[in-house]
């Protein structure tokens, strides 16, 4: 039986990124099978089994657009070369068979990030030569004829491509992302308290947690000034190169001793463990990790309409969807939900809901759509 040759490409790999982790995770999910497993990458920080080929792919770049156009050219010459079998992009780069969506429609982000920028600079957004290319590289990949199959991690993402590409539902494939429910768990009242101290937030009390780099587009701003009337406290892990003006509007909001800044953590689940619940009011993100990684540890979640991790929360069940700017409600989200997420209904449900997307479950979607393409 011939054995397939397969090649994922991804421009870099970083291990906090949200789409490097299903590429690893779908690395070491397809293990398993007779597979050649292949990466086309310029930069791979991760770790490295010996079955997988890394192809490191680093062509020159003096800018975003050559940066992008260049990897895009130097990465589809690879390939073509290689005579892969089955090429997965992960990147917007027209020739590959599969292309897994893992950040959106550009159009539709620039749509939600003018809400948030004045209008005059809202308005350079679509003459902006970076992001014309970008919207350009995107609709002449949706429109290549070599183009078998698109992988979103969200239906919100599938209705976008219909809506924008007019790409034929039946190309189309929803896979949502696994986590590893083993890893992130809940913890016991002692390791909570232990943490807590370790860390000093205050024991008793009533503490989100809100995980991410890039602050303006996961909606910081919004979760600091949602939680500043209450009596909660915020913890904050990533990192922003604006950080100083999040710490400012704490103060400017008399909030800033109920607001605590790690910066970007290797490990995130003690952060997870000694919250109370995941705040995370992106302005547009098609399904971040952390909303799994934190229902997995028994935390509610409180995220916007657009992000896809809400097709996984149902309100007052296992936390609440509001609009990312809608402070008023996602103040109320914030009081509605229980003090302590240990041992809360909220907190049961939110594990019970992610527990069937394991790496198992994320293999089987994946050699079954192979395999219908392949024939």
């Amino acid at each position: 039986m011939k054995k397939y040759r397969l090649a994922l490409v991804r421009q870099k790999y970083r291990p906090d990124g949200g789409a490097e982790r299903f590429v690893s995770r779908a690395l070491e999910a397809l293990d398993a099978h007779d597979l050649e497993l292949n990466v086309i990458t310029r930069q791979w920080q991760g770790p490295v089994k010996p079955e997988w080929n890394i192809h490191i792919c680093d062509p020159l770049k003096w800018g975003r657009i050559s940066r992008e156009h260049g990897f895009a050219r130097a990465a589809r010459m690879l390939w073509q070369e290689q005579k892969f079998d089955l090429v997965q992009s992960h990147e917007r780069i027209a020739g590959c068979d599969i292309y897994r969506a893992g950040d959106g429609v550009h159009s539709c982000w620039l749509e939600q990030r003018r809400r948030i920028l004045p209008s005059w600079k809202g308005k350079m957004l679509s003459s902006d030569r970076y992001h014309r290319y970008v919207m350009n590289a995107e609709k002449e990949m949706y429109n290549s004829p070599e183009l078998k199959a698109v992988i979103c991690n969200a239906e919100m993402v599938k209705k976008e491509i219909i809506e924008t590409f007019g790409v034929p539902t039946k190309k189309i494939t929803v896979i949502y992302n696994a986590v590893d429910n083993q890893r992130f768990f809940p913890p016991t009242a002692a390791q909570l308290f232990t943490l807590r101290q370790k860390w000093q937030i205050p024991p008793e009390a009533s503490c989100f947690v809100f995980v991410g780099s890039g602050f303006e587009r996961k909606g910081l701003a919004a979760a600091i000034k949602a939680i500043a009337p209450t009596n909660r406290h915020l913890i904050v892990v990533g990192k922003d190169k604006d950080q100083k003006s999040y710490q400012a509007l704490a103060r400017t909001l008399y909030c800033e001793d109920r607001i605590h800044f790690f910066g970007m953590q290797q490990e995130t689940l003690p952060f997870y463990q000694m919250a109370d619940g995941l705040l995370l009011p992106t302005i547009y993100d098609p399904f971040p990790n952390v909303i799994l990684e934190a229902m997995a540890c028994g935390l509610p979640v409180i995220t916007s309409t657009r992000c896809g991790g809400a097709e996984f929360i149902t309100n007052g069940q296992n936390g609440y969807v509001c609009d990312s700017l809608d402070i008023s409600a996602l103040q109320q989200a914030i009081m509605a939900l229980p003090a302590r997420a240990l041992g809360s209904s909220e907190g049961l449900h939110a594990r019970e809901r992610i527990m069937p997307f394991t790496s198992a479950t994320l293999s089987t979607q994946l050699i079954s759509l192979y395999q219908q393409i392949m024939g």
